[in-house]
């Protein structure tokens, strides 16, 4: 069976399923299989309550559900390399924090986007404590990148606009720090984009149609 034909018997078995419980019985919706990562699920119901509570970061895309799905295929990879590699846990104050931010910027909505979802507050600290797994991971993976001299000088002729006070370029020797900061920042989010580009040609997905 191919893999196309694999994740639309899946999606088919799931349907049925919904529609022959009692529960659903006079249900109008019914949540749909939009990927298969790696034999992993990603529903619409993931990537709405992904959309509604800002999980996954802004792209520009004219599809806006396209690029919650993207966002969530890449994310799946990247915990499944977390899984692997076991870093440590995040405190349960930590956790407590980013499931705070999550409410935050739900605002009064949150207990309505609950409701509506089907998901409860511990699903959500596990999709906090996942996020804080992955910024571990990351951090420890790809956290240690230290530009040369010759790099930050050269950073710093090539991106002059980054460091204009009043019109006129500042010294270097005033926004050294802030060269490497940005540099830093540059250099790592390059190199992560590029190892998941890794992750996706190496995986498994099939994108069911909507």
């Amino acid at each position: 069976m191919t893999t196309d034909k694999m994740g639309r018997f899946i999606a088919a078995a799931l349907v049925a399923a919904t529609l022959g419980s009692p529960a659903s019985a006079g249900a109008e919706i019914i949540d749909r299989i939009l990927a298969v990562v790696d034999g992993a699920l990603i529903l619409q119901s993931d990537v709405t309550l992904a959309a509604r509570l800002a999980f996954a970061p802004p792209r520009p895309a004219s599809d806006s559900i396209a690029a919650t799905l993207d966002a969530l295929i890449e994310r799946r990879l990247v915990l499944a390399e977390v899984d692997r590699y076991a870093p440590p846990e995040p405190a349960d104050a930590d956790i407590d924090r980013r499931l705070g931010e999550i409410r935050a910027r739900a605002g009064d909505g949150f207990d309505l986007i609950l409701r509506e979802s089907g998901v409860s507050v511990d699903h959500l600290r596990r999709q906090a404590r996942d996020d804080l797994r992955i910024d571990g991971y990351l951090q420890q993976r790809f956290g240690a990148m230290q530009p040369s001299d010759e790099e930050i000088q050269q950073y710093y002729r090539d991106h002059p606009s980054s460091f204009m006070q009043n019109g006129a370029l500042r010294p270097l020797e005033q926004v050294r720090d802030l060269v490497r900061t940005e540099m830093m920042a540059s250099q790592r989010g390059a190199t992560i984009k590029d190892w998941i580009a890794g992750l996706l040609r190496r995986a498994s997905i099939n994108i069911l149609p909507r």
